[in-house]
């Protein structure tokens, strides 16, 4: 059931807009293809998704901040320790789970959402678990355990992204169920694109998600990965990641075709979009890191054009994810 919303939906949307087009030109692209429901709700989820992470890790939409930004941006975390952030997240996300004002747009964005779709609690708490394993400096030790974090940080955010377009969250029901674990797939790929993408840059702020294993195995020490004498080493792994990425990517377009046409055409866009940055990553080789790998505007457009023609053709195959389901990873967090 949703509820009365006490908060002001277009003054949040507009703020939501501003988020999603600093925060993520791809998915900001992707999300003008939604119809303007849809794409508004999308925009509050974003704003919130965004806005936990930057309190975790003192950023601004994913970049350092500049001086001069306002209170309400940097959420009073100012030279806080890691949970003391985390506590910070749940607090104002408990808020606008209540449906009260959190004092912050991105959280309210939560609330206005929450007044419109119902979104189970325990689909937030997965996200947050995310934070969660950063603050307390966790590192993926084998493959499952890399997979674990990107449902946190990105696959449960697809599921969410299925409940906003309608998708039901009956677990009884297989089809929508299988759908959610579609979307999941989607979000895995998009994590592990990022996490091969940004090697050197996590190196830099002392984090690896790349598998302690994984690094074993090709011989390098954990935490010297970014060492030009491993540079060769470390592509293969990184190959390796690709391949789970692009496995998980062609899973989600089963689920993707399942949605209304609008729907299919953008998440198909978002797939093609990040998948690219996966694609490139792995075509570059040993240079993948020499510049931030991004897509052009040129490349985007190639992109958006390729997916409304898969969005026109038929149902797409239901293929086998490359590794552990929505379903695996769950029971994976609850077991910790």
């Amino acid at each position: 059931m949703t509820r009365p919303s006490p908060y002001d939906r277009v003054a949040l949307v507009r703020f939501a807009h501003q988020s999603i087009r600093k925060g993520s030109k791809s998915f900001s692209a992707a999300s003008r293809l939604f119809d303007r429901e849809t794409r508004e709700r999308v925009w509050l989820l974003y704003a919130w998704c965004r806005a936990c992470d930057d309190i975790a890790d003192d950023q601004d939409h994913g970049r350092g901040r500049e001086r001069g930004v306002d209170a309400e941006q940097r959420n009073g975390q100012a030279g806080l320790d890691p949970e003391s952030r985390l506590a910070t997240i749940r607090t104002l996300t408990e808020l606008a789970i209540a449906g009260e004002q959190t004092g912050s747009r991105a959280f309210d964005a939560l609330g206005q959402l929450l007044c419109e779709v119902p979104i189970p609690q325990g689909m937030l708490e997965d996200v947050i678990a995310g934070f969660a394993l950063d603050a307390r400096e966790w590192r993926p030790r084998s493959e499952s355990d890399m997979l674990r974090y990107c449902y946190h940080v990105a696959g449960a955010v697809g599921v969410l992204m299925a409940a906003v377009m309608g998708v039901s969250c009956d677990e009884s029901d297989p089809e929508a169920a299988d759908t959610l674990d579609r979307a999941c797939d989607l979000g895995l790929a998009f994590q592990l694109s990022n996490i091969v993408r940004d090697v050197w840059e996590d190196d830099a702020n002392g984090r690896c998600y790349l598998p302690v294993e994984w690094l074993v195995e090709a011989d390098i020490p954990p935490g010297e990965h970014t060492k030009p004498h491993y540079r060769a080493r470390l592509v293969t792994i990184v190959a390796r990641a690709c391949a789970l990425a692009r496995g998980y990517e062609e899973s989600s377009r089963a689920g993707a075709m399942r949605l209304p046409f609008r729907q299919r055409w953008a998440i198909l866009a978002a797939a093609n979009i990040y998948g690219g940055i996966g694609r490139e990553v792995e075509r570059l080789g040993a240079h993948a890191w020499d510049h931030r790998v991004s897509t052009s505007k040129l490349r985007k457009a190639e992109y958006l054009a390729a997916a409304w023609h898969e969005a026109r053709g038929g149902v797409a195959p239901v293929l086998e994810r490359p590794g552990l389901g929505r379903r695996d990873l769950m029971e994976l967090a609850r077991a910790d």
